[in-house]
């Protein structure tokens, strides 16, 4: 009998528009394909860290922002998880604090995840559809979780998602 190829999946969870979209489609593939599923979000401390050093903050500034990112980030994750059970899906939410692509590396390794799923634009800045392998329009944590990550990375440009999440 063959091992499927993903059993396991990490959905990286930032709040913006686009990571709704890959936690549904997350959510869809767990649910037809019959997945373990796991949101993460991670308070991104080594920016806030980076930024006190240099004293763009001042620390208890950056005690405040990482309290609201956190309060924001259990937000996101609460909200992934309402759409998860929705569909009868059973999921996992992890909230980290860190450097965002080391910290969402760092969770789908320990989850032994076989994908993670990241949510982009689908086009450029211009307005174009992006070119097939072209990673210009991520964010850095993106590209870098699709540079070092040691398992596969899919990025969900479904622009239809929330539409088929509706009627599946």
């Amino acid at each position: 009998m063959l091992k499927p190829l993903i059993r396991n999946v990490v959905v990286a969870v930032n709040g913006s528009d686009s990571s709704a979209r890959a936690a549904m489609y997350g959510i869809l593939m767990a649910k037809q394909y019959h997945l373990n599923l796991k949101f993460v979000y991670v308070v991104d401390t080594a920016t806030l860290k980076r930024l006190t050093i240099s004293h763009f903050l001042l620390e208890e500034e950056n005690l405040g922002f990482a309290q609201d990112l956190r309060a924001d980030g259990q937000k996101y994750l609460d909200y992934a998880m309402m759409l998860a059970k929705k569909k009868g899906v059973k999921a996992q939410t992890e909230l980290l604090e860190g450097s965002v692509w080391g910290e969402v590396i760092s969770a789908a390794d320990k989850f032994k995840a076989d994908l993670i799923l990241v949510g982009g634009s689908g086009t450029t800045s211009s307005g174009h559809a992006a070119a097939s392998g072209s990673t210009g329009h991520f964010s850095l944590a993106d590209k870098e979780i699709i540079m070092n990550a040691h398992c596969s990375v899919m990025v969900v440009r479904e622009p239809k998602i929330e539409q088929l999440f509706r009627i599946l």
